[in-house]
Parts: C-alpha cells; sequence; structure tokens
C-alpha cells in the first residue's frame, strides 16, 4: 500500500531545527531549490552533526516533532540518540511533514565534510546551511537512484545557466 503523505511545513521543520540549535545542513531537493532550480520536493533532506550534544539536541526536536520512522509494516518506532548516533538515514514522518535526517550523503559525507560545500541562506527569516548546487548534482550522480536522475538534468541546466548569468 502507497504511504500517504501529508503537506511539508518546510519552514515550521526548519524553525523547529534553528530553534532546537540543531546543527544541520539543508541537502537534497529543498537545498536545490533554494539554489534557484525548478524542481519539487515532497521532503525536507538535512544531514546533521553527529556530534553527542547535537544528537541529544536532534532527538529532543524530533520528539518535539512527534516524528516516527516511516516503516512498511506500520510499527510506531520513534528515533532516539542511539538511532540516530549509528549515523545513516532516518526516514521520518512528523507532524509538519516528512524529515529525512541523514548521516551522510554522496560518497559517504558527513555533516564536518560537509561545510566546506555550504553556503548560508536566509529562509523565512532563518539563517540555514545549504549545500551548494554542485554537491547537490554530486550527491544526485552517485546515489544514481532513478528519481535523482530523473532530475540531474535540470540541476545542471540550472547550474549552467546561473554561472552563464554570473559571466555577464
Amino acid at each position: 500500500m502507497a504511504e500517504v503523505r501529508s503537506p511539508v511545513r518546510f519552514g515550521d521543520l526548519l524553525r523547529s531545527l534553528v530553534e532546537g540549535d540543531v546543527d544541520f545542513i539543508v541537502v537534497g531537493g529543498v537545498a536545490a531549490v533554494l539554489e534557484g532550480a525548478p524542481v519539487s520536493t515532497f521532503d525536507l533532506d538535512i544531514v546533521y552533526s553527529l556530534a553527542e550534544r547535537n544528537l541529544t539536541r536532534l532527538a529532543k526536536v524530533l520528539g518535539e516533532l512527534q516524528a516516527v520512522y516511516v516503516d512498511p509494516a506500520g510499527r510506531s518506532i520513534t528515533p532516539d540518540v542511539d538511532r540516530l548516533r549509528g549515523g545513516g538515514h532516518h526516514l521520518l514522518r512528523t507532524r509538519m511533514g516528512r524529515l529525512d535526517a541523514l548521516g551522510s550523503v554522496g560518497a559517504d559525507q558527513g555533516f564536518d565534510d560537509l561545510l566546506p560545500e555550504c553556503l548560508m541562506r536566509s529562509v523565512s527569516g532563518l539563517e540555514i546551511r545549504v549545500l551548494k548546487l554542485e554537491t547537490v548534482i554530486a550527491t544526485k550522480e552517485i546515489a544514481g537512484r532513478s528519481k535523482d536522475r530523473a532530475t540531474l538534468d535540470l540541476l545542471r541546466q540550472t547550474l549552467e545557466e546561473r554561472e552563464r548569468s554570473d559571466q555577464d
């Protein structure tokens, strides 16, 4: 049975993470949109810091968001510090929509690896770290999933247009 998706409240999810003092980087489709790509996405993807204090803050925010893992068996499994500590991909449903909390992306690049590949963006009055479009493209190329391949041409075109515009 297909999962029923409720609309994602991107701004509210971001606000919860920022106000919870979570160290994270927006990656994936939302990063592409914030970098000017005309794509749609149905979840917020973040890479989070694995620092112990950050894991505690993230687990607290996820509790406040009533997060549970997307589970084909329909179980209600909640994220906690021990689960988050392992990195990996935490595909979650929250009261504000889908949130994918990732320990790494691309070639196993974690939070610290990705920091030099980020820009600070103002979103709904919040200052957040966003993965550069070039790096979003690279991570999607490495992932090689069909949904990533479907958007790669559009992402590359957006990057080329932006580079041409910067040269003018």
